[in-house]
C-alpha cells in the first residue's frame, strides 16, 4: 500500500486534535485506521507505533524545554515499560495469526479504550469531591518507585498490544499515584517516557513483521505537520500575538500548504494514457501484417534424376 490521501487527511485531523487537547494519539489514530480505512488491526496498531516514534520526540522536547519533566520518574517508568512493550508486540503477532485472533486484538483495543475513558471520568469525579488542588512542583515530588515501575509495566504491555495507553491510561494511573501533581505537569513526564516506550514497541513491531509502511508514511505526512502547526501557534500565542492576527497567520499557513500541495500534485490533470487521434487511428494487426509468401513446391517429376 502506498501513500493514501484519505489517511493523510485523517492523520492531519488527529494530529490537530492531539496538539490542541493533549489526548493520546493511539486512542484516536488506531480506531480511525481500522474503522474508516479497513486496515487490519495488527497492521494499524504497528503502523501507528512506528509513526509515533517520529511524532513523540517533538512534544517531549517542548516539555523538556519548559521544565515540566521529572527525569527520575521517566527512568522508573521506562524500566518497566520498555521490556513489556516488546513483549506486547510479540503477543500481538501471536494473536493475529487467525480471524479469531484479529477479533481478540479488536477486543483488546476496545477494552483499552474503555478503561482509559472510565479512568478519566473516575479521576474527574474524585477531584470534584475532594476539592484539592494539584499544585506540587514536578521536580519536588517524592517518588514512589514500585508503583511507578508497575505503571510502566502495565502501560508498556497495553501499548505493545493495542498502541493505546501512553497518552491516556498511563497519565491517569500517574494522577492516581501522584494526586497533588497537576495534569499539565504530568503530561510532560508521561510524554517523555513515551518516547523510549514507543520506540521499544515499534522495534518489536518491525521485528515481528506486521507493519504496513504505506500506512506509516501516510500517518507521518499528515500528523507531523499538523502537530507542528499547533506548536507554532502556541509559541506565537505565548509571545503575545493577539487571537485574531494569530488566526490569520494560521489560516495563511494552511492556505499556503494547500496551494503547495495542489501545485505539486496537480490533481486536475488526468493521469490516463493519451488516446490515439481519431484522424489517424491505429491500424489493426490484421491490416498491417503482410501475408507470408508460400514456398513454391517443386513437382517430383521435374526433379532431374541422377
Amino acid at each position: 500500500m502506498g501513500l493514501s490521501l484519505y489517511v493523510v487527511l485523517g492523520s492531519a485531523v488527529v494530529g490537530l486534535l492531539v496538539g490542541l487537547t493533549g489526548a493520546g494519539g493511539g486512542a484516536l489514530m488506531t480506531p480511525m485506521l481500522i474503522l474508516l480505512f479497513s486496515v487490519k488491526p495488527a497492521a494499524a496498531i504497528s503502523s501507528d507505533l512506528v509513526a509515533a516514534v517520529v511524532m513523540r520526540p517533538v512534544g517531549a522536547a517542548v516539555h523538556l524545554h519548559k521544565g515540566t519533566v521529572n527525569l527520575r520518574m521517566v527512568g522508573l517508568m521506562t524500566l518497566g515499560s520498555v521490556p513489556m512493550a516488546f513483549l506486547g508486540s510479540f503477543l500481538l503477532r501471536e494473536m493475529d495469526g487467525s480471524k479469531a485472533g484479529q477479533q481478540n486484538v479488536e477486543i483488546a483495543l476496545g477494552a483499552a479504550l474503555l478503561v482509559g475513558a472510565s479512568a478519566m471520568v473516575l479521576r474527574y469525579v474524585l477531584d470534584r469531591r475532594s476539592g484539592r488542588k494539584r499544585t506540587d512542583a514536578i521536580r519536588e515530588v517524592t517518588l514512589r518507585p514500585v508503583p511507578t515501575v508497575l505503571i510502566g509495566m502495565i502501560g508498556g504491555l497495553i501499548v505493545g498490544i493495542t498502541s493505546v495507553g501512553a497518552g491516556s491510561l498511563m497519565i491517569i494511573l500517574l494522577l492516581f499515584t501522584y494526586p497533588l501533581l497537576s495534569a499539565g505537569q504530568l503530561v510532560g513526564t508521561d510524554l517523555t517516557q513515551a518516547v523510549p516506550l514507543t520506540a521499544a514497541a515499534a522495534l518489536g513491531a518491525l521485528t515481528f513483521g506486521h507493519v504496513e509502511f504505506g500506512v506509516t508514511a501516510s500517518i507521518i505526512v499528515g500528523s507531523v505537520p499538523a502537530v507542528l502547526i499547533v506548536i507554532f501557534a502556541s509559541g506565537l500565542k505565548y509571545v503575545g500575538v493577539p487571537t485574531y492576527p494569530l488566526g490569520f497567520v494560521m489560516g495563511g499557513i494552511l492556505v499556503a500548504g494547500a496551494g503547495y500541495w495542489l501545485a505539486m500534485r496537480r490533481p486536475w490533470q488526468g493521469r490516463g494514457e493519451p488516446v490515439a487521434s481519431a484522424a489517424a487511428p491505429a491500424p489493426a494487426v490484421a491490416d498491417v501484417a503482410d501475408p507470408v509468401p508460400e514456398r513454391a513446391e517443386t513437382p517430383l517429376d521435374d526433379v532431374p534424376a541422377r
